[in-house]
């Protein structure tokens, strides 16, 4: 497959209704929020979601979540070790990385892991570790945080548990357990992302790799439902996506910004020289 040629740019626009978005674990799991109170959703968290679709799409991840991985691996280094052998220090290793995962390819990785401890250290623990392990992958493909229009209003709900959970010594129903569940009312986000042509002749990111994340992005939460996200609650309302020749006349951020979403989800597109976007519905 031929590696990508052209610098590509997309934005994609998210409602989200009566959901919790992206929780935040340093804040009792409520939805995040920056300091102005517009609503933010991690790039580690789209990426996350990429990844899924990538997967249901039939294509090899490493970065698999317990819950949906499709091998026996124990672990990211048990998996590396058993596609790529065990000398995860040799020339090819970024080669068969790239060749293996699409999401090595695509967003890169940091293969870094540590080794027997050397026995050789001195008092002050100077000197490396034995075997250990660290091999860098910058990826062509950059994700920026999802950010809502506006500020967003979230709602906290007190929860009970009410079902007997756990055994007690004198047979009765152990105690209720109280908990809190919050969620964005209403929200339009928006997140930006570019395909650098440059950086994918390293990781042989192709054309054909740039649509396969084209396809899935249209349906980032299909199957991705839960208690924190109910079906219907998070809808992609339209994927916007920009190719330019070669390297590209216009920066990325010129070309992002020339989207301007409202809060009610609709857009404005102004016009660049030469370069006319594609509008896909999302589903």
């Amino acid at each position: 497959m031929a590696t990508l040629q052209n610098k590509i740019d997309f934005a994609v626009i998210i409602n989200v209704k009566n959901a919790n978005p992206n929780g935040d674990p340093l804040n009792g799991n409520r939805p995040r929020t920056d300091y102005e109170g517009r609503g933010e959703i991690s790039d580690v968290c789209i990426k996350r979601k990429i990844r899924d679709r990538l997967m249901e799409a039939g294509q090899k991840v490493f970065v698999q979540s317990d819950d949906r991985k499709n091998d026996d691996a124990t672990s990211l280094k048990d998996r590396a070790e058993k596609a790529l052998g065990k000398d995860m220090g040799g020339k090819n290793v970024v080669e068969k990385a790239c060749a293996e995962w699409i999401d090595v390819r695509a967003f890169g990785q940091l293969f870094a892991f540590s080794g027997k401890k050397n026995k050789n250290k001195d008092d002050a623990g100077n000197g490396d570790d034995a075997n250990g392990k660290s091999v860098p992958i910058r990826g062509p493909v950059s994700i920026q945080h999802a950010f809502s229009r506006d500020i967003v209003s979230v709602t906290s709900t007190q929860i009970t548990k009410s079902v007997n959970s756990e055994d007690t010594k004198d047979g009765k129903r152990s105690s209720d357990t109280m908990g809190m569940k919050y969620r964005v009312d209403n929200g339009i986000y928006v997140f930006l992302g570019s395909m650098n042509p440059q950086l994918a002749q390293r990781t042989k990111f192709s054309t054909e790799d740039a649509l396969l994340i084209k396809n899935v992005l249209p349906k980032l939460f299909e199957n991705d439902s839960s208690s924190a996200r109910p079906e219907g609650s998070m809808q992609v309302l339209k994927v916007i996506w920009w190719e330019q020749q070669g390297s590209g006349k216009y920066s990325s951020a010129k070309v992002h910004g020339t989207l301007n979403v409202n809060t009610d989800g609709t857009y404005v597109l102004s016009n660049l020289n030469g370069l006319t976007p594609e509008e896909i519905e999302g589903f």
